[in-house]
């Protein structure tokens, strides 16, 4: 797909405001020690005057709500839906979302930690018919081989259940316009950093043989804001989190980034060498604002938040960010 001409046609957002439905962390007492600022919402102990008897969820697994806004209409697109079927749909109770807004749900790839609730919010949740936009990838089954020899089996999503709970679903390999244009999937992407490597010892099944896993299903969401440049979400990043903000540059012919978001995955002892060589990187491309999230781990964040003091956020559960 890399030779392809890809170019989208992405609309300017006039604002855009990212809810962190799920993610690994949750802190309720973030608001109480941060100065104040319009850009980050963060969930409150209190809701409607009270401490509620319930909490807000968090688990290894990734959710997001995206909100952009033009003019007098605005638009919600749902990334991801967590590794729980419990998660996602009672956060978005006590967060007040109302899921029928929702206009499309996008798979980033298809691991168990993003696709959990994805049957529950279609039954139940969203319009039968959202467009729901998957690469076909994240429907194949899927192993993780250890060096012991051993193969983990790792949680498949069933296309049939999806397709039976979703007249909307969109299964394509390349980006994929929303909310008017003003958002795009970002579909397969190209590969070209010689430190990005993917995910070691994992496998994919095709007709009915097991090769190396590259992972192409992963994918993210790219916007457009409005005098200030492109906004790359990412699920896992498992192509590379330079690599995607390449691609997001490549099909949009945008290169100003101003922010990024989302897991980054550098976790384990296989990711340590390649952390250092992705922050020069993300130096050179030099965001306003990095969000890691997620599978970016505890190491890797520390070192982004030590190298990029006034572009780092930390993320929580809960947390609105509005830019």
């Amino acid at each position: 797909m890399g030779k392809e001409n890809l170019h989208v046609p992405i609309g300017d957002a006039e604002r855009i405001e990212i809810t962190t439905v799920i993610d690994n962390y949750s802190d309720h007492t973030l608001a109480m020690t941060e100065t104040p600022s319009e850009m980050i919402k963060r969930a409150s102990w209190a809701m409607e005057e009270r401490i509620p008897d319930e909490a807000l969820l968090a688990e290894h697994g990734l959710s997001l709500l995206v909100k952009v806004f033009k003019g007098d209409k605005h638009h919600s697109i749902l990334l991801d839906a967590g590794w729980s079927r419990i998660g996602v749909p009672h956060n978005m109770r006590m967060l007040g979302i109302n899921a029928s807004r929702i206009e499309a749900v996008v798979i980033s790839h298809g691991h168990m930690d993003h696709f959990g609730a994805l049957l529950e919010i279609l039954w139940d949740l969203v319009s039968p018919d959202v467009p729901l936009i998957i690469h076909p990838d994240a429907f194949l089954p899927r192993v993780l081989s250890l060096s012991s020899g051993k193969r983990i089996k790792m949680p498949r999503l069933d296309e049939g259940e999806v397709e039976n709970a979703d007249s909307g679903l969109i299964k394509t390999k390349r980006p994929h316009p929303l909310a008017s244009g003003l958002v795009f999937s970002l579909g397969e992407v190209e590969r070209n950093t010689d430190f990005e490597k993917g995910l070691a010892g994992a496998l994919i099944e095709r007709k009915g043989e097991w090769e190396p896993d590259l992972i192409m299903d992963d994918q993210g969401l790219v916007m457009n804001i409005k005098g200030k440049g492109l906004v790359v979400i990412t699920g896992c990043a498992h192509a590379g989190i330079i690599n995607t903000i390449r691609h997001a540059r490549k099909i949009t012919g945008i290169n100003t980034v101003y922010a990024v978001m989302g897991g980054f995955h550098l976790t384990g002892p296989q990711f340590m060498p390649i952390t250092e060589r992705m922050i020069q990187e993300l130096k050179k491309i030099n965001p306003s604002v990095i969000v890691p999230m997620h599978c970016t781990c505890w190491r890797a964040t520390n070192l982004i938040a030590e190298e990029f003091p006034d572009q780092f956020i930390l993320n929580s559960v809960g947390t609105t960010f509005s830019f």
